[in-house]
């Protein structure tokens, strides 16, 4: 027999029975539907965090304090009272060459802080993060203003009550007119205790998205020594000002582990500690995290839709072991007169594959419909998948569809047919064509 008997002769056995061979296929479409959901999901969010730890801004360095300890237990990183604006000061006078911009600032509210920070305008009341920094936070942060101006150094000198809204902020508070100018009144605090005082607002951030510490079009920023004097609970007893996170932008992002090892001695030295109690970090060490995180969640996504490929392959061998034993007649018929056992061994390789191969076709056109039904259809957020690691993704849901998992369900759905039809296909090419023709 040819090829493409062998091929008819398949094809015909496989539509004589629809239902048994749609139901063979159905454990392959699921398996491969489950690969190209998943790791749609997974690259989308992938590249989701990779967007927007590079939307911080261009080589850049965060310091913040170390974590302090309660009774013997370490909290969180950042939590310690360690890193004062008298660093960053010094840090700027060493004058090092890689250094191209330098911002400190201090925060209060934002999620999961002890006080909650509100906006409010003729009734209107925002949950916000107010963040106490200086006029060089924009060009380091690469985190400008869309309409009006930033905090200004005659701002800082004379701790004006000035106050520059979020994107996100400013539409909640004043629905699209425009804030600049306006009186906003920002309580920090938690319920009754909350102290509130009047700010001008002097303008709006352009639109910035999330980060690694949550949606930056949340924020306000108002200057930090108006924060620091009207924050008293976050004010330092030894008369030193305290801050949340120094931001550095590096001039050559060849020169961070530089960077980290001459401005983390300098910081042991001014703190009179061997081991640090403050963390560097970098913008490449975040986006090298965040991608060893996705891609750990990649293999588990992966691994889990596997397994229904491997179901599925088992349920294709049982079926086919099924039609052997169902069509011993007809081998032991075809063997009769002139088939020879690589075409019966060919004939059912050939059926296990097709069926394999139009199972995984039908599951890449439903995982991509379903990926589409999920991306646009539905407001469903993947930052489930990677709230555990403080990252948010979007506001929306993201897949992204890559060729290669295409190509790797197709591949991996084929490889499963020729598995799971060899023992069939090799047990009905050894029948006994007299045995064969005396079953009935």
């Amino acid at each position: 027999m040819t090829l493409i008997d062998i091929f008819a002769t398949s094809v015909a056995a496989l539509r004589s029975n629809l239902l048994r061979t749609f139901l063979t296929m159905l454990g392959i479409i699921i398996g491969i539907s489950a690969v190209i959901v998943l790791t749609a999901a997974s690259e989308g969010a992938q590249q989701g965090v990779g967007d927007r730890i590079r939307g911080l801004g261009s080589n850049l360095m965060f310091i913040r304090p170390g974590a302090v300890t309660t009774g013997g237990v370490q909290g969180l990183p950042g939590s310690g009272p360690s890193l004062f604006l008298e660093d960053s000061n010094a840090i700027a006078a060493q004058n090092f060459e890689y250094i191209e911009g330098i911002a400190s600032q201090g925060t209060a509210g934002g999620p999961g802080s002890p006080f909650p920070a509100q906006a409010i305008y003729r009734g209107q009341n925002v949950s916000t993060t107010l963040v106490g920094t200086e006029p060089s936070y924009q060009s380091v942060r690469d985190f400008y203003v869309a309409s009006g101006r930033f905090i200004s150094d005659d701002d800082v000198t004379k701790k004006a009550l000035t106050v520059v809204l979020g994107a996100n902020v400013a539409e909640k508070l004043f629905a699209g007119k425009d804030a600049v100018g306006e009186s906003v009144r920002i309580a920090v605090g938690p319920g009754r205790f909350a102290i509130g005082f009047n700010f001008t607002v002097v303008g709006v951030m352009e639109k910035k998205g999330a980060s690694t510490t949550g949606d930056q079009d949340d924020l306000v920023f108002v200057p930090l020594p108006s924060f620091q004097a009207r924050v008293p609970f976050i004010r330092n007893p030894r008369g030193f000002t305290n801050v949340s996170q120094i931001n550095i932008k590096l001039a050559d992002r060849g020169e961070a582990n530089r960077a980290k090892e001459e401005i983390g001695g300098l910081l042991r030295e001014r703190h009179n500690v061997n081991e640090d109690d403050f963390t560097i970090q970098t913008q490449s060490e975040l986006l090298s995290t965040a991608t060893d995180v996705e891609q750990s969640l990649q293999v588990l996504v992966v691994s889990i839709a596997l397994i229904s490929l491997f179901v599925g392959g088992l349920g294709i061998m049982n079926i086919m072991l099924v039609s052997v034993t169902e069509r011993t007649r007809e081998i032991g018929i075809r063997k009769a007169i002139g088939a020879k056992r690589v075409d019966i061994l060919l004939q059912f390789l050939v059926e296990a594959i097709l069926v394999t191969l139009l199972g995984g076709l039908l599951g890449v056109a439903i995982g991509w419909g379903i990926t589409r039904v999920l991306e646009r259809g539905l407001d469903w957020d993947i930052n489930l998948l990677v709230a555990s690691f403080s990252l948010s993704v979007s506001d929306s849901s993201k897949y992204l569809l890559t060729p290669f998992w295409i190509l790797v369900g197709l591949g991996v759905s084929a490889v499963t047919g020729l598995v799971a039809g060899v023992y069939p296909a090799w047990r009905a090419s050894r029948l006994d064509p007299i045995e064969a023709l005396r079953h009935e």
